[in-house]
């Protein structure tokens, strides 16, 4: 514990979880420890949180390397993520390493020299879990298991995401969809777990064990693999039908990075209450809600999971039929956190998994939330519409339905109907036989705004 107290540090104070505005919680400065190896190498404790080191949570190192042209500063924000992603899975960050090389170890990913460093800093921190920030290879991982303490455990970012989401799963659909992905992370990583009953280990009576486990195991998955892709198909079709019913309304769906404050602004768009917490993917379910416009203009909006740097492609494949809710949305609105110091490269992630899904970014309404935390205009990206919002204090939220109204009613299929103040039979008949979107009132008449069967 002395080691761990020379590098203690202060953080930010971190604000009560259920407010939903979650700032992301940002180390403070930490030391780097010079430990006189060739190459560049930070290691720092003391990333404990304080109180929540003794609470018996899971303690982890967390690894980075600094390759090519990659920033410093970027690695570590990056760091600063993953920490994040661990609190949120239950553990705590007690001490970081990050290396710089020119590309990563294609045996270990940090080298042998540097394993037997990470070895030691786990022991002296009490840590069981080194989380690295990239994705590990098979065979990488089936090292770095073989070089590391049998009690120590080794993730990477992609594992800690699936185990986030294995948590926070609570519909059918979303335990369908997280089980799909970890089985196709689990599949090429067998070989680890079967290691000492591979053919290759000989011995009287293990001959073949391994290499028949392995692949029994194989076509279990694989079998299991096809069961969940089925019932996402029967799930998917009932999303349809859902969709279907839903079709009178016109749809927005609200996209962006993961702690953006979506379901915030949810809550306060549809005026229903839901899960808000400062975490990463506190929600994960899609949830559906009416929202009003004004003007008598009513639609759905639909909370989607929230986007990250690095996501598991396998896990964006298995998440599609609920961010398909993005891609058949009349609007999109993308909301982005103004107030965190990385907020273009996070617009630039969610814009790309748009892409992936079909979606025109510049189409999108960007919602720049949280701005009672920026001094002086919030950033504004070029190319895009804007509106300045803070979804806690309800700042903005007028200009934003106002642009969502518009966004709405310029969509294709719409007409706007007039008639006179008294009304009369032809305004009686169109009540009855059109789709009405929207009413407006004024001295100067009625106008519908309808959608032709």
């Amino acid at each position: 514990m002395a080691a761990m107290a020379e590098h203690e540090t202060a953080r930010a104070p971190r604000q009560a979880r259920g407010q939903g505005h979650g700032r992301d919680r940002t180390p403070g400065s930490r030391p780097v420890v010079a430990r006189g190896e060739p190459a560049p190498v930070a290691v720092s404790g003391g990333y404990d949180g304080g109180a929540s080191s003794g609470s018996g949570r899971e303690r982890a190192v967390l690894v980075a390397v600094v390759t090519g042209k990659a920033e410093r500063a970027a690695v570590e924000a990056h760091l600063d993520e993953l920490g994040q992603l661990v609190d949120t899975a239950g553990g705590v960050a007690v001490a970081r390493m990050v290396q710089e090389r020119k590309s990563p170890d294609p045996a270990t990913f940090i080298g042998k020299g540097k394993v037997t460093e990470l070895a030691g800093l786990a022991a002296a921190h009490g840590a069981k879990l080194i989380v690295f920030d990239d994705d590990l290879s098979p065979s990488q991982a089936r090292h770095l298991d073989e070089a590391l303490p049998a009690d120590v455990k080794v993730l990477d970012r992609a594992g800690v995401i699936l185990d986030i989401f294995a948590l926070r799963a609570r519909t059918r659909e979303a335990q369908l969809q997280v089980e799909l992905a970890q089985l196709t992370y689990q599949m090429s990583r067998l070989t680890r777990r079967w290691a000492h009953l591979s053919r290759q280990a000989g011995g009287i009576g293990t001959r073949g064990v391994g290499e028949t486990q392995l692949e029994s195991d194989r076509r279990v998955i694989r079998r299991r693999i096809g069961v969940l892709r089925e019932r996402l198909v029967e799930v998917e079709r009932e999303r349809e039908v859902q969709r279907r019913r839903r079709a009178l309304l016109p749809g927005v769906a609200l996209v962006g990075y993961t702690n953006a404050g979506k379901s915030t602004l949810f809550e306060q768009l549809s005026g229903t209450a839901t899960l808000v917490e400062d975490r990463l993917f506190a929600t994960l379910d899609p949830r559906t809600r009416r929202a009003e416009l004004g003007d008598g203009l009513a639609v759905t909006v639909a909370d989607t999971v929230g986007f990250i740097r690095k996501l598991p492609h396998h896990l964006v494949a298995s998440f599609r039929a609920t961010l398909a809710e993005a891609a058949l949305a009349q609007v999109v609105v993308h909301v982005v956190d103004a107030s965190h110091p990385a907020w273009a490269d996070q617009l630039a992630v969610g814009e790309e998994v748009l892409e992936d899904l079909g979606v025109e970014p510049k189409g999108c309404i960007v919602a720049l939330n949280k701005v009672d935390r920026v001094e002086g205009p919030p950033p504004a990206p070029p190319g895009r519409t804007t509106v300045a919002i803070s979804a806690l204090t309800g700042q903005g939220l007028d200009e934003l339905r106002a642009a969502l109204a518009a966004a709405v009613l310029a969509q294709p299929g719409l007409e706007v109907l007039r008639f006179p103040v008294e009304g009369g039979e032809a305004l009686q008949r169109a009540l009855r036989e059109e789709i009405v979107v929207a009413r407006r009132f004024s001295a100067a008449g009625i106008e519908l705004v309808v959608r032709r069967r």
